[in-house]
């Protein structure tokens, strides 16, 4: 059972050092199991990871469904944090996570506890460095998707996440000529949480499973 002093341990577990990539791999297809360089071009993006409480106290954390009728977006119809990508009036990623979390699901970011960073992790097909965030907020919140870019929020119990039978492979069809073939992934409801966000998870996880 995840406990609210679990989760704020995450921030004394964040400053004593991260899981790292290794983490981040036990989640990654084979084909992504290598470093790549980050070219000095690659575009900044930085996500939060947002716990909360649900009414009955259970902690949750809040995914969003991308929307999948933008062509452009190699990552519309996955699973992933509430995040996007840096502009100059935000200063810092973080400010760029809190904001556009705010923005994609409604929640008043002025209350979020910023319990510190995970790894950042380089997508190479869409030429995007991520900076992952963690945050915690004490209430439940009121969620107001921004329906042009999130189909829907999915609100995933922790406790499910933590239950290593959510881990699973298949394969995927990303086309019609493209199949990755024995995937690792996270099944949460019956969604595939995988690629990016699951590696981003994956770290965030065996901090918390960390005694």
């Amino acid at each position: 059972m995840i406990t609210q002093t679990k989760l704020y341990q995450l921030e004394e577990k964040m400053r004593e050092g991260l899981p790292g990539k290794g983490a981040q791999y036990r989640m990654a297809h084979v084909a992504r199991q290598t470093e790549y360089p980050i070219p000095d071009h690659a575009r900044q993006a930085g996500v939060l990871a947002l716990f909360y409480p649900d009414l009955e106290k259970r902690w949750h954390l809040a995914l969003i469904e991308r929307v999948s009728h933008n062509p452009n977006d190699r990552h519309s119809g996955q699973i992933s944090f509430p995040g996007g990508r840096f502009e100059e009036e935000d200063q810092t990623l973080l400010r760029t996570a809190l904001r556009e979390t705010e923005e994609e699901i409604g929640v008043d970011t002025s209350s979020v506890k910023v319990l510190g960073a995970l790894t950042d992790l380089y997508i190479p097909v869409s030429n995007y460095q991520v900076h992952p965030f963690v945050g915690i907020l004490s209430h439940t919140p009121t969620f107001s998707p921004q329906w042009d870019e999130v189909q829907s929020i999915v609100e995933t119990p922790l406790d499910i996440l933590c239950d290593p039978a959510t881990r699973q492979r298949t394969d995927l069809r990303l086309s019609d000529h493209i199949v990755l073939k024995n995937v690792p992934f996270f099944n949460v409801s019956g969604k595939v949480i995988w690629g990016a966000t699951a590696m981003m998870l994956s770290e965030l996880l065996e901090l918390l499973e960390e005694k």
